[in-house]
């Protein structure tokens, strides 16, 4: 399919040929019939990709403040390539369509295959021939009202929460600044909700055309029209609410509001205005400033808009999807009239043409809608899904006080922990190694004298619920991971769990359950191997992938001691579910995507397995986990496939990448670096400073399901599908 697509390092705009999404459970697949060009939002971001890098700096300091950030986390010369990396790949435009429902995702059952609906979102709504929309961000089209007219539900809903922001009354007054699509579209809620209006823009045509909607009187600013036109529509009072629907670096917006509003008066920032406040004039008047945040309650959070998650309408009226709604009703019933919005529709085969018409000043424009040719509403067959829990986004954290050292606690301090894990936080100022449980009091006692912890003890629940402990490490055998990790997710703790995160589906399914009812989210799983050095410069070297890739990923397991837990399979699980999700992880890592599918086959006795992931843009995955093989062979080599290009990594010594250019590590003869220090790193920095998990709980709860489905699908014979997100 094609997508509208820009390189936001050079500017350049291109209708890529990329694959087709998959329908995941909680939403459907959508045909776009129309889909929306706001020309000033997309504009705005389409003229930041043409700024020189200073230029993008300057545009964009929440940006700069996260490279600086880091930098300081991962080093200069690491973060150089990570920021060049990502300006030099394409980028999505769009966020607001029409289109026709071609499949529904399980769990979905308020639309069918044929239905019109509204789409919104800048990852669910682009300009391409496809998209998959989760539910709380696709609307039915009510009967009678047109695709084209359909496809503004989401600018529509912008300014409709800027309106509500606003708490209008009937017969209040109002002033809108600024006239572009937000603005017109603003203008015409707030007549239809019986407030007088005025307008200003500097574009006398966008004047106009707001009068012709309902304003009273629109003028430029400067013009002393507007001054005198609120002055007698209010008796000088000022007006109740303006509304900032403006854009660009002029602080006028701002002064005009302050002088034009009425004591207390509201003042809505509703688009990107310069907000530098003349303190004096916002003081004496005591204007109530407010922020309307894009569609609607429900927008930027991730359980609502990703795992379906609606807000009680007994507690929150209006939603984004609610508003969405609410301006489709409107529109059909004819109290708002979008047809004089509609500057210029393009065929989307031109849409390149299109922006950089809208660019340069040649096409002007309100609104400009993209036509689809073929939007097919044939009934498609829907896939067979497994069954599916809604996805879930990060969950609000607070950081850990930063005036004093993060205390740990680890519960098990093994072979792998002492070696792995516990020398990497020895000797750290940020660090106290508080409480430790083991099986033993002498290996407690051992791991206290060696290590430094404060208090040890064989009471494990003396740790989970220490009110003096941060973080919980859990480094155990493998059948008391998710007991362990739940529990401590109840208490409260951040966990850093080794691998596997659970043996079974019911198990996982017991630490998702205690993620929704304790809030707590700060989760990570030990697997290093997307943190290894030597891995990540390799990815770096190969770049952004355009087409799917190919993958084989050789574990050379080796035999092990007959005595040896790992082999107590009816206890502690097969060999491969207890190190697997190593496997899956990184291949899922490199194709920055999570499988969909899981096809198992293994040699007579399940020795030898071979595990065949696939992806949600086609790519493909073989894990070969051996165990008969020589232990004079490399224990893990990769080779992924891509775009005319080869990346292959041989046992942590090596790396190479071939292709478009050539690229080969130096050999390390010893010292192999499996990333362990650097992922420690990246969950300490997580916990104290309350940002993101290293790895989501989506991707996590996934890898442990392809994993487990490796057993599953060698019992039937057949693939077991993934149905999406936390599926």
């Amino acid at each position: 399919m094609k997508q509208v697509v820009q390189n936001y390092r050079s500017g350049e705009l291109a209708l890529l040929d990329v694959a087709e999404p998959a329908c995941k459970p909680g939403g459907v697949l959508v045909r776009t019939r129309y889909s929306l060009i706001s020309t000033g939002t997309e504009l705005m971001k389409v003229g930041e990709a043409g700024m020189s890098l200073l230029g993008k700096a300057r545009a964009r300091p929440d940006q700069v403040a996260k490279v600086l950030q880091s930098a300081s986390t991962i080093g200069v010369a690491a973060t150089y390539r990570k920021v060049t990396s990502k300006l030099d790949s394409f980028t999505p435009l769009g966020y607001s369509l029409c289109g026709v429902v071609e499949q529904v995702g399980a769990g979905v059952r308020d639309v069918a295959v044929g239905d019109l609906v509204a789409c919104a979102g800048n990852e669910h709504a682009l300009h391409g021939e496809l998209n998959w929309v989760p539910t709380n961000l696709y609307v039915p089209v009510p009967a009678g009202l047109s695709p084209r007219h359909a496809a503004f539900g989401t600018v529509g809903a912008i300014a409709l929460q800027g309106v509500r922001r606003g708490e209008p009354q009937l017969g209040d007054a109002a002033l809108v600044i600024g006239l572009g699509l937000i603005g017109q579209l603003v203008v015409q809620l707030l007549v239809a909700s019986g407030v007088r209006v005025v307008g200003v823009d500097p574009d006398t045509t966008r004047c106009d055309l707001a009068e012709q909607l309902g304003a009273l009187a629109c003028a430029p600013p400067g013009s002393g029209i507007v001054d005198a036109a609120v002055a007698d529509l209010t008796g000088g009072r000022g007006v109740d609410q303006v509304y900032l629907a403006a854009g660009g670096s002029s602080n006028e917006p701002v002064e005009l509001a302050a002088r034009l509003a009425r004591d207390r008066g509201t003042v809505v920032d509703i688009g990107k205005t310069r907000l530098d406040l003349p303190w004096n004039a916002y003081y004496e008047k005591e204007l109530d400033v407010r922020f309307s945040r894009s569609y609607g309650p429900g927008r930027y959070d991730p359980s609502y808009e990703l795992d379906g998650v609606d807000y009680p309408i007994g507690y929150v009226r209006w939603t984004e999807r609610r508003n969405i709604a609410c301006v489709l009703e409107l529109a059909a019933r004819g109290k708002i009239d979008l047809d004089p919005l509609i500057s210029h529709v393009a065929p989307f085969d031109r849409a390149v043409e299109t922006y950089e018409q809208l660019s340069s000043g040649q096409l002007r424009a309100v609104a400009v809608l993209f036509e689809y040719p073929g939007a097919a509403e044939s009934v498609v067959e829907q896939p067979v899904l497994g069954r599916a829990r809604p996805a879930r986004g990060p969950l609000p954290a607070q950081p850990i006080r930063t005036d004093r050292p993060l205390r740990l606690g680890f519960v098990g301090a093994g072979n792998y922990a002492s070696s792995m894990l516990l020398p990497h936080l020895t000797g750290r100022e940020d660090v106290v190694l508080q409480r430790v449980a083991t099986t033993s009091a002498l290996s407690g006692a051992n791991a206290k004298r060696t290590f430094g912890f404060v208090e040890a003890g064989t009471d494990t629940e003396a740790v989970l619920t220490d009110p003096d402990v941060d973080a919980v490490f859990v480094v155990t055998r493998h059948s008391s991971h998710a007991d362990l990790t739940r529990r401590a997710l109840s208490a409260g703790k951040a966990v850093f769990v080794e691998k596997p995160l659970a043996l079974t589906e019911a198990e996982l399914e017991a630490i998702l359950d205690a993620i929704d009812a304790s809030g707590n989210d700060r989760l990570q799983v030990g697997f290093n191997r997307r943190f290894a050095p030597l891995l990540v410069e390799a990815k770096a070297r190969l770049g952004r992938r355009i087409g799917p890739a190919t993958v084989r990923y050789l574990v050379n397991a080796g035999t092990l001691d007959a005595q040896s837990w790992y082999l107590r399979e009816a206890a502690e699980g097969s060999r491969f579910a207890g190190e697997g999700g190593h496997f899956v992880d990184t291949v899922s890592w490199l194709l920055d995507a999570d499988p969909v599918s899981v096809f198992a086959a293994a040699t007579p006795g399940q020795t030898d397995l071979q595990v065949v992931l696939t992806y949600p843009d086609g790519s493909t995955a073989v894990i070969t986990y051996a165990t008969t093989g020589s232990p004079r062979f490399p224990k893990e080599t990769i080779d992924l496939l891509a775009d005319g290009q080869v990346l292959r990594f041989d046992d942590f010594a090596h790396a190479a990448v071939l292709g478009k250019s050539k690229w080969s590590s130096p050999r390390i003869p010893r010292g192999r670096d499996k990333g362990q220090a650097a992922q420690l790193e990246a969950f300490l920095t997580a916990v104290r400073t309350g940002g993101p998990m290293p790895v989501g709980i989506d991707s996590l709860a996934t890898t442990t399901r392809a994993t487990l489905a490796a057993t599953t699908s060698l019992t039937t014979g057949s693939p077991v599908r993934l149905a999406g997100p936390l599926s």
